[in-house]
């Protein structure tokens, strides 16, 4: 097979397999059976063209006839009047008009048996058509069902063209929302570790840890005030009623130890001024 060869094959192929693939059943049944209806309209055409020229044939014949009948009496006049060759030309011209009336009677029987052939084919051809169309409207009627079916069983099981699509984009809008997820939360993470510097704002991350050093001193400082307050309001009244409820052992040591690391850290902040001085 030479190349051409090959090449007109594959062509052919492939368009076999496109036209197997876009054609519908359906369609191509309905087409069928118009192009069926074509053909008996065509026959009954012709049997009407048929027998319209054997009509005219026949009133060609009748004529004829007439004619045969006007020749004899023209004879029958010309022997009474004795006129012998008047009688001989009009029986001449009857023999005539016999002759062409044999002819016309052999093509009028030719005619008639055409149109009975065409008849009979013709009632043929239209019971198969009424079969095909009988056969056409169960077999689509089949395919749709089929088609129907099909449909469902696809949208049930997930396989369908339509429902492939909607599962790939559930799946890319479930990957959409896990990334956005992430990258919040990774926001978040970088935000909070300071990693992050707030656009708005002309402090660093340094800035925001003594800010809020000195906030927790300023809290220290205010809460020894509050309690020296009350201690000095309160004494009388401890000595006078020893029944009220003692400290928390406990919060009380965290608070001296809170004042022994503050006192650590100012002298620490001392030497360190007195060194660089």
């Amino acid at each position: 097979m030479g190349i051409l060869s090959r090449a007109s094959y594959v062509v052919r192929s492939k368009l076999n397999a496109l036209l197997n693939r876009a054609e519908d059943p359906t369609e191509t049944l309905d087409y069928s059976y118009e192009r069926m209806r074509d053909e008996l309209q065509q026959v009954k055409q012709g049997i009407a063209d048929l027998t319209t020229q054997k009509k005219r044939l026949e009133i060609q014949k009748r004529r004829l006839e007439d004619n045969v009948e006007k020749h004899n009496e023209q004879a029958r006049e010309a022997v009474r009047q004795d006129r012998e060759d008047l009688a001989r030309r009009a029986l001449e011209k009857k023999k005539e008009k016999m002759t062409q009336i044999e002819e016309l009677e052999g093509q009028i029987a030719d005619l008639q048996s055409t149109q009975d052939d065409l008849v009979e084919k013709k009632n043929t051809l239209q019971s198969r058509i009424e079969e095909f169309r009988t056969k056409k409207e169960t077999m689509k009627a089949r395919y749709e069902a089929a088609e129907a079916s099909n449909r469902v069983s696809e949208a049930i099981s997930g396989v369908g063209d339509e429902m492939g699509d909607v599962g790939r984009a559930l799946e890319r809008a479930e990957e959409r929302t896990d990334e956005m997820e992430a990258r919040s939360a990774a926001m978040d993470e970088l935000q909070e570790s300071g990693a992050f510097e707030d656009a708005l704002s002309d402090k660093d991350e340094i800035d925001r840890q003594l800010e809020s050093g000195r906030t927790s001193t300023e809290v220290d400082a205010e809460l020894e005030t509050l309690k020296a307050e009350l201690g000095e309001s309160g004494g009388s009244e401890a000595d006078a009623d020893e029944s009220t409820a003692p400290v928390d052992d406990d919060v009380e040591a965290e608070l001296d130890e809170l004042r022994e690391s503050e006192r650590e850290s100012e002298g620490e902040t001392d030497n360190d001024r007195e060194e660089s001085a």
